[in-house]
């Protein structure tokens, strides 16, 4: 199991699309175990986007990122990272296929409405960026021998 962080950009949570991604999320099977709606400090953006630094686009995604509240989660399941990466699409609308979530609800290269973590490191970087102690859950859901084959003892 991996889990990977999904941040819902600003644009996202303005035109009231975060419950149909999370939806998609979910019908995929992963699970959300961590959710939180918050507006992301300078410090934060920049520590978060620090890779980006220097490069030209670095002060707008930072404007962008702390300019309206985003939606934080933290999303689990086997092979999730690059399954929520696969879900995303291309990094911007206008050259997303259909069927992501990019493709499907973003034209824009420059607001492109979603961040996933690229790695399993990346993933345990930036969970500790926007998560604390005890916000990311571990249970049981019910519907796991539905989601996967676990004949085996784990899932596949």
């Amino acid at each position: 199991m991996e889990t990977t962080l999904i941040i819902l950009k600003p644009d996202a949570v303005q035109r009231g699309l975060m419950g149909r991604i999370i939806g998609r999320f979910e019908d995929k099977g992963l699970q959300v175990v961590g959710c939180k709606l918050m507006k992301i400090s300078g410090d934060l953006a920049a520590t978060h986007y620090k890779d980006h630094q220097g490069k030209p686009f670095y002060d707008g995604l930072v404007r962008f990122m702390t300019s309206s509240p985003v939606l934080v989660m933290a999303v689990r399941g086997v092979g999730a990272i690059g399954m929520a990466r696969k879900m995303m699409g291309a990094t911007f609308g206008s050259k997303a296929e259909p069927g992501t979530i990019r493709g499907d609800f973003g034209v824009s290269n420059s607001f492109n409405l979603i961040h996933g973590s690229d790695s399993p490191e990346a993933a345990e970087r930036e969970l500790g960026l926007f998560f604390g102690a005890g916000e990311v859950l571990e249970f049981e859901r019910r519907i796991e021998p539905w989601v996967y084959d676990v004949s085996s003892g784990s899932p596949e």
